[in-house]
């Protein structure tokens, strides 16, 4: 059961990703949704498998480089979401219960683009900060001052400071336009506005942020002198100081009050300029939302409606079929085009080849497609009452339509692999892009577009030929200038001091994510020792099971690899272990369960949990009994402090935290502690 709960993780953390960082997402939310529970119940079944870095006790983050990232005084919390009304009635029967008096509901529409909280002082935009992992987001108030329908200076009589949250669109016409464009210029289409908009927010140039017309409607008041008792009396205050707040709110007495709402916008919702997947219902008191107060990611008194996807009927044209990074082959089917969702839908995914068979599909049919959660087209079924003339069953391909090798299926994989990594032009690319993301080698100005125009001119091949790129050669490139190439050089050689754990992951070993990078790192100390580990040296690390040592195994066997490293090891990458970092720090918290909750000073919260680890101790997410103590910095979460009060659980600050490791400095510089 372990290793099914691991799976499912390592999946939900992988669509998180998808979703918030490359806004790219490959599944429905009705999917993410329907995973995301599976693997609730089974953590709650299994508790002797509690991860605090688990999908389910976080939000996923949208934090982007490029960006100074400010943490929320507020925590930006998701929502708990139900596709059916009887879930919202058991909503409404626990809010009813749990406050043993009467309430009122305002009903909202779910707007369908990127969360945005505004702060406000004096009656002047001070700050604008996207949701990011709930805690702190990316501050991006350059682009937001571009959008026309926020405003800069407020009008009437409003308190001295305030927080509104609120979501950032990009309507349906500018959305359409934007994609004729890029398909002019063969760009890659945005798959829907709301990708489009928080791609845009994230845009390093205001002015193409401002040409792009978002817009915005906000949803939420935050602050201590608030005009009014109640959240729909606020909403129209905040319409008054000229913020854009949607008319479709409405105060619901009863079920059948929310109800009527639902159905309505049900269907008058795709008339609408800008894209919806829902209705949001909230308890209308502000005291009462206080009484109910949250769960660790959820408010108690507010709930998500999505909308059942949509669906169409189209012919089936033919299959194609596309390689990613790390060589899985995702069939896609091309149809007749069709209104869906307010949009035009040509292409769908098939997703693997047992779901073809399932499907039993044939060239020509036609067949029922949907957006699950309004995001991905997918092919649901076959009409097979309309099966007349068609041509051939639609059989999975044997070998890569990129470079011929003969197609593999690993035992427990859905999807089949082109194994030709090292010379299949999609892994390629993918490779390197991966190898200088973020989260990996962080080397900027090398995004996608940019590596298939060095690999189409022959001057990226592998990873190692990043660090051999020369500026003229860069600078003769349609489309890259003097400036962006020195910016990339610049980058580069900042990169060599990127630690040994995060190389490992970035060299993108099969299986081998962050953490297990950081497992491999400091259970082999060097790059040496890992290239020569043995299968039984392999598995006795924590968290490594056959796949993953196989997989290890076969990347160090291939002798392409090995030369490869050689180079990178000669450009002066980190191929070792830091000296601080091969010290024993101790374990003056062992056994201790440990919670992080606000902003410090000395460190930042990946170092204290990296300490935490490194002296014995465990991070866990929520606040229990169980809990030894919260490590409390500033702006600590208020239901955190909250439950640690009602709970009698010790707060420390960071003072007295680094007393009991014996490590209090003056300056971050002389931290002497063993950090990733």
């Amino acid at each position: 059961m372990k290793t099914q709960i691991e799976l499912l993780r390592r999946e939900l953390e992988q669509h998180n990703y998808n979703y918030y960082v490359l806004s790219s997402p490959t599944i429905s939310d009705f999917e993410f949704d329907a995973k995301l529970r599976e693997l609730q119940e089974l953590e709650a079944a299994y508790p002797e498998f509690f991860d605090p870095n688990s999908p389910t006790q976080r939000v996923g983050s949208d934090i982007a480089s490029g960006f100074e990232q400010v943490a929320h005084v507020y925590p930006m919390l998701s929502l708990g979401n139900t596709y059916s009304e009887g879930e919202v009635q058991d909503f409404y029967e626990r809010v009813r219960k749990s406050l043993n008096e009467d309430f009122e509901l305002v009903c909202e529409l779910k707007y369908d683009g990127t969360s945005i909280s505004l702060t406000y002082e004096e009656g002047v935009l001070v700050r604008a900060v996207t949701r990011g992992d709930g805690e702190k987001g990316d501050d991006v108030t350059a682009n937001v001052k571009t959008i026309r329908s926020i405003p800069l200076r407020l009008q009437g009589n409003y308190p001295d400071k305030f927080e509104i949250r609120g979501e950032i669109l990009m309507p349906w016409a500018v959305f359409d336009e934007l994609n004729k464009e890029r398909e002019a210029q063969e760009e890659q289409l945005f798959a829907n506005p709301r990708n489009a908009a928080s791609g845009t927010l994230k845009l390093q140039n205001s002015a193409v942020v401002a040409s792009r017309k978002l817009d915005a409607f906000f949803y939420y008041l935050l602050g201590e002198n608030l005009p009014c008792e109640n959240h729909y009396d606020n909403l129209q205050a905040a319409h008054s100081w000229g913020f854009k707040i949607s008319t479709a709110t409405k105060v619901c007495k009863n079920l059948q009050d929310v109800s009527d709402f639902i159905n309505y916008w049900d269907v008058e919702r795709k008339n609408l300029p800008v894209a919806t997947d829902g209705i949001v219902i909230k308890v209308n008191s502000l005291n009462q939302q206080k009484n109910l107060g949250f769960t660790a990611k959820s408010p108690r008194w507010a709930i998500a409606y999505k909308f059942q996807a949509e669906k169409a009927v189209t012919r089936l044209n033919s299959v194609s079929y596309q390689v990613g990074r790390t060589g899985a082959v995702t069939p896609v089917a091309n149809l007749d085009p069709v209104q869906l969702s307010g949009t035009t839908v040509k292409r769908a995914s098939l997703h693997n080849a047992d779901i073809i068979e399932s499907l039993d599909l044939h060239i020509g049919d036609m067949v029922f497609v949907e957006k699950g959660g309004e995001i991905i087209p997918k092919i649901t079924a076959v009409d097979f009452d309309a099966r007349l003339l068609i041509g051939d069953k639609v059989q999975f391909i044997k070998n890569c339509p990129e470079c011929g090798a003969a197609l593999v299926r690993y035992e427990g994989e859905a999807a089949h692999y082109c194994p030709n990594e090292n010379a299949c032009p999609p892994q390629i690319k993918g490779k390197m892009e991966h190898f200088v993301s973020r989260k990996a080698m962080n080397i900027d100005g090398l995004g996608s577009e940019t590596i298939n125009l060095l690999y189409e001119n022959n001057l990226l091949n592998n990873i190692a030929d990043i660090y051999e790129l020369k500026v003229p050669d860069l600078v003769r490139l349609e489309r890259l200038g003097n400036k962006s190439a020195l910016n990339i050089k610049t980058s580069c050689e900042k990169s060599k001091e990127v630690p040994f754990e995060r190389v490992i992951f970035a060299l993108g070993i099969r299986f081998v994510g962050e953490t297990v990078a950081k497992k491999l790192a400091f259970a082999f100390k060097n790059i040496e020792t890992l290239e020569s580990a043995t299968y039984d040296e392999l598995i006795t690390v924590d968290e490594i099971g056959d796949r993953i040592a196989q997989s290890v195994m076969r990347y160090f066997a291939d002798e392409r690899n090995i030369k490869m490293l050689a180079r990178l090891k000669s450009f002066g990458l980190q191929m070792s272990l830091s000296e601080e970092k091969l010290q024993v720090a101790g374990d003056a918290l062992k056994g201790l369960s440990i919670v992080i909750s606000g902003t410090f000073a000395r460190h930042s919260r990946d170092e204290y949990k990296t300490l935490i680890e490194q002296h014995g101790g465990k991070n866990v997410g929520s606040v229990s009994s169980k809990t030894s103590f919260i490590l409390a910095g500033e702006n600590m979460g208020p239901e955190k402090l909250k439950k640690a009060q009602s709970l009698g659980v010790k707060l420390v600050n960071e003072d007295e935290f680094l007393t009991m490791l014996g490590d209090v400095k003056e300056e971050k510089k002389g931290f002497t502690g063993t950090l990733f």
